[in-house]
């Protein structure tokens, strides 16, 4: 597996190199935010606000109510926590085209809870006008661009920086609404979103080794979430559906999917996958995988309970087909 070191840096300078209305805004983490190298290149659509994130979405409301297009870049917990009033008035209400790109989803990084966003997904959900789009290698890192500057609306997206993996090809960009139909088998749906895909995948060898028949989705849009393949998927099912997602188990991918389920009449029993009602520990991302059952063991038990079969698959079982990837990757600090 392709391991590939900050996709974003060269990626966005070259994008955005024909599109003047593009602005970046950051609050104080720009080279934390992978848009250094961004801002020494348009260092006039640049905008450093400093530790003021509320100020900072007033600003992007007015940039965008003058014709740019703001790309906000800080860290996902002070875009929906600290500024939540701001971004849902001066943004979301009147629609503006504002793109929040929203760092270390999750549990990946290891700075404890202050900065691991566990209930943006949810938050967000929420917003009124608000698309939410989540990446999850590389090749989404570099295409959600495109996928988010075609919004007509505000624009929330997990990003991830740093070393990631290529899971997807190049050839084959991030759409909004379209999940990737990553294996087609019958016996159980398997829905993940972000890193998790990787864990999943990472468990297919084994549960089809075991016999057992998965459709596995990748799932890149949490708002709208009306994907046809989601539904056929949630359907044609025989045993269940079980989600992973490196969120709480509450308003992110797994209730979206619940909510899916009970407005199509869909009576079949579901496994949700996450932090379930927790604040995780700051730690590294394979040992807060392991302790929070977002791994690709508490995946396969999942789906041997949907199956009616135990299935105690073990590290050394994973690691014969794991591959290297993003959770082999060090951790970045702060």
């Amino acid at each position: 597996m392709e391991l590939v070191s900050r996709p974003h840096v060269e990626n966005f300078i070259q994008w955005a190199k024909d599109k003047p209305e593009v602005v970046v805004l950051s609050a104080d983490l720009t080279n934390s935010c992978e848009v250094g190298q961004w801002r020494d290149t348009y260092p006039d659509r640049f905008f450093s606000m400093g530790m003021a994130e509320q100020n900072m979405m007033g600003v992007a409301a007015g940039m965008a109510r003058e014709g740019l297009v703001p790309f906000i870049h800080t860290f996902a917990v002070f875009i929906y926590r600290r500024a939540y009033d701001q971004l849902a008035m001066s943004i979301a209400y009147p629609n503006l085209k504002v793109r929040f790109f929203g760092f270390l989803p999750g549990i990946v990084t290891p700075g404890g809870v202050t900065h691991q966003a566990i209930e943006d997904v949810a938050v967000m959900r929420a917003v009124p006008n608000m698309t939410v789009l989540e990446t999850g290698d590389a090749t989404e890192v570099e295409t959600v661009l495109d996928a988010a500057h075609a919004v007509d609306g505000p624009c929330y997206v997990r990003f991830l920086r740093g070393e990631m993996p290529r899971l997807f090809p190049k050839s084959e960009p991030f759409e909004v609404g379209k999940a990737r139909v990553l294996s087609t088998g019958s016996d159980v749906a398997i829905l993940t979103a972000g890193i998790t895909t990787e864990e999943a995948m990472r468990a297919s060898s084994y549960l089809a080794a075991e016999g057992i028949g998965v459709r596995h989705l990748h799932v890149s849009t949490h708002k709208p979430f009306d994907d046809p393949q989601v539904l056929a998927a949630l359907r044609e099912c025989t045993a269940g559906v079980v989600t992973l997602e490196n969120h709480l188990t509450t308003g992110g991918l797994g209730t979206a999917v619940s909510e899916m389920m009970t407005d199509n009449g869909i009576g079949k029993r579901l496994i949700r996958l996450g932090l379930n009602d927790t604040y995780a520990h700051g730690a590294s991302l394979p040992y807060l995988l392991d302790e929070y059952d977002l791994d690709a063991k508490a995946l396969v038990a999942a789906v041997g309970t949907l199956v009616g079969r135990e299935l105690n698959v073990s590290d050394a079982d994973i690691d014969a087909v794991r591959g290297e990837g993003a959770a082999d990757s060090k951790a970045e600090a702060l």
